[in-house]
C-alpha cells in the first residue's frame, strides 16, 4: 500500500501539518525528504532501512557521498537534501545564539558547541570568544589531538584572545569516545588557562565538555569557581 493510501493522520507529511515536526519520528521526517519509496517499499520503509542501515540519525548525516548512494532507492540527490538540512539545523542554531547573550543561556550554548564539535573522531579544542556583553565575536578551532597541557599552549589562547579584544572566553572541546565527563586533565588545563587570562583581565567563563548525545561544563559540574 503507498503512503497517499494510508489514512490522512498517518501520513508523514499530513502529520507533520497536523500536530508539528515534533510529532515525528526519525523514519517519519526522513521519509518526508525522500518524498517516494521504491517498489515494495513505502518512503517510510525506506527511511526505516536507512536509519537501521546507517546506525542512527547521526550516522546518517555524517556518512559519506558514496557510502550513502550505495543504498538502494537513493542517490545524489537525497544526499544533497540532507546535507541540506543538516547545514540549514546548524546555521539555524548558531543565528538563535548569535542573536542571545550566550552566558545568560548556557543551555543554548552547549547546544550550539555540541553542534560545533560532536562529529568529529579526534579531539579538539576550541574557543568562544565574547564581548563586554556577553555576545559571541568569533568560536575558533585551536588545537586538535589528545587535551592535554603539551597540546593546548595557554599562550595560543592568550594570543586569541588579545586578537579578537575578547572579554570573556569559553573554552570547548570534544570526547569522541562519547563521554562528556571532565578527566582530570581537563580540570588542570582549565586551571591553567583560567590563571592564564587572568593576567589580562579575561574571565574564563565556563569549560564545555562535548560527548555524542550532550555537552557538560566545568562550571555545572562544580570545577570551575
Amino acid at each position: 500500500m503507498r503512503i497517499s493510501d494510508w489514512p490522512l493522520h498517518e501520513r508523514p507529511r499530513e502529520k507533520l501539518l497536523q500536530l508539528g515536526a515534533t510529532a515525528l519520528s526519525d523514519a517519519e521526517l526522513i521519509a518526508i525528504i525522500l518524498r517516494t519509496g521504491i517498489a515494495g517499499k513505502t518512503a517510510l520503509d525506506l527511511a526505516r532501512e536507512i536509519l537501521l542501515l546507517h546506525g542512527g540519525l547521526r550516522q546518517l548525516f555524517n556518512v559519506s557521498q558514496t557510502a550513502f548512494c550505495d543504498t538502494q532507492g537513493v542517490g545524489e540527490h537525497t544526499y544533497a537534501h540532507l546535507q541540506a538540512v543538516k547545514e540549514l539545523g546548524k546555521r539555524y542554531l548558531q543565528d538563535n545564539i548569535i542573536k542571545e547573550e550566550a552566558i545568560l543561556n548556557i543551555n543554548m550554548t552547549k547546544q550550539y558547541i555540541h553542534n560545533k564539535l560532536h562529529d568529529y573522531t579526534h579531539e579538539v579544542f576550541a574557543c568562544l570568544f565574547l564581548d563586554s556583553r556577553n555576545n559571541i565575536i568569533k568560536f575558533l578551532e585551536l588545537f586538535q589531538g589528545t587535551i592535554n597541557q603539551a597540546v593546548v599552549h595557554p599562550r595560543e589562547v592568550v594570543k586569541k584572545t588579545l586578537f579578537y579584544n575578547a572579554s570573556a572566553v569559553i573554552l570547548a572541546h570534544n570526547h569522541p569516545s562519547g563521554d562528556a565527563t571532565p578527566s582530570q586533565a581537563d580540570i588542570e588545563i582549565t586551571k591553567r588557562l583560567k590563571n592564564a587570562l587572568q593576567l589580562i583581565d579575561v574571565k574564563l567563563l565556563d569549560h564545555v565538555i562535548v560527548g555524542q548525545q550532550q555537552a557538560i561544563t566545568l562550571a555545572e559540574s562544580g570545577y570551575l569557581f
